[in-house]
């Protein structure tokens, strides 16, 4: 599999190694076969662009999702999972606000955009309950096997 890990932001020093091992560990627990995806980290500006291009908000916002391929999608052929864009910034920025671990917060903002690749979705209060039990589920099982993004 092909993890794409681009860093456009100077703000955070991203270990991309780590990123990518994230990346296909949680892939693998969630049984997704693809051929691609990427994790691309940005800045407060180009996610505050992001957000109000496609989303109607320009606020800055911790990650946004672009799904591609539809994970159940059992076509031959190459997949591309999908693009989740990062704001290191502002996950460390709610870190610090609600005294968390920086590189667990930006750990879990990766998770949260690859659900929603899966399909999640956290537009409303039931699905949220659903979303965040599995963020909490796949943080848990990340954790175990030593993979969440450190120091």
């Amino acid at each position: 599999m092909n993890i794409v890990c681009k860093n456009d932001q100077m703000t955070v020093d991203i270990d991309e190694d780590q990123v990518k091992c994230l990346v296909m560990c949680f892939l693998s627990w969630k049984k997704v076969c693809c051929q691609e995806v990427s994790i691309c980290f940005v800045n407060k500006t180009m996610i505050a662009k992001l957000h109000g291009d496609y989303f109607q908000d320009a606020t800055p916002t911790d990650c946004i999702s672009f799904p591609i391929d539809a994970p159940q999608d059992k076509s031959n052929g190459y997949k591309v999972l999908g693009e989740v864009f990062v704001c290191p910034e502002i996950a460390f920025e709610y870190a610090s606000t609600h005294h968390l671990s920086p590189l667990k917060e930006l750990s879990l903002c990766i998770v949260h955009g690859l659900l929603h690749l899966l399909g999640y979705d956290d537009r409303n209060v039931k699905n949220q309950v659903i979303m965040y039990k599995e963020e909490r589920l796949a943080i848990s099982y990340l954790q175990k096997k030593g993979v969440l993004l450190h120091a």
